[in-house]
């Protein structure tokens, strides 16, 4: 039982290290064929629920992979960077050195701990789902095979921040995960702990 996070594909701004949440891009014919190239590799997992960002490149990465009918989930959206929005971080960093959005201001944006409130919110929700699905399976136990997991498709800061949650660790240490566009995540269990199963892959 766990977790399986696909970030979206490439886009313009992904492409060029830009801080993108609400600005609604496109993927790029790159992004598109990335996202394409996932759908053999999810076909093989038991995906029970699939949950997807509002952004037209998530919902699009999402279909491309196979999963056209994901729930449309708000909680997913990207950081919201607000007046940092477009900005690269070199560039930010002209004005405040050494700034990450890990820990620096993010003025008109997200704090973290309201970044780790929707991520916690999130994976208390597909825990739902899949302790549901493993009682109607008979008890599924984790760690005990893969078992059940629920998709979620969404943004590169936010699948950091929940990863750095669903281990226990502060929103911030989402910092230690790097993750490229339309990647494959598994996040799951050994016995009881929550662990990294598969990264950016």
């Amino acid at each position: 039982m766990g977790l399986v996070l696909v970030r979206h594909g490439e886009t313009a701004w992904s492409r060029e290290g830009k801080h993108t949440s609400v600005t609604d891009l496109p993927l790029t014919a790159t992004g598109e064929e990335q996202a394409r190239s996932l759908a053999p590799r999810l076909a093989s997992l038991d995906i029970v629920a699939a949950r997807v960002s509002p952004r037209l490149r998530a919902r699009r990465t999402a279909e491309l992979i196979g999963f056209a009918d994901a729930e449309v989930d708000e909680r997913l959206v990207e950081w919201g960077y607000g007046d940092l929005e477009g900005r690269r971080t070199v560039e930010i960093r002209e004005e405040q050195p050494g700034w990450t959005v890990w820990d620096g201001p993010v003025p008109g944006g997200e704090s973290a701990g309201e970044v780790s409130a929707r991520c916690d919110a999130v994976i208390a929700d597909a825990v739902a789902t899949l302790e549901r699905v493993a009682d109607e399976r008979g008890g599924d136990v984790p760690g005990e095979g893969l078992g059940p997991e629920v998709l979620l498709v969404a943004h590169g800061h936010l699948l950091r921040a929940l990863t750095a949650r669903w281990l226990g660790l502060d929103v911030a240490d989402g910092r230690l995960f790097r993750l490229d566009t339309a990647r494959l995540t598994e996040l799951g269990h050994e016995r009881e702990q929550r662990v990294l199963r598969r990264w950016n892959a």
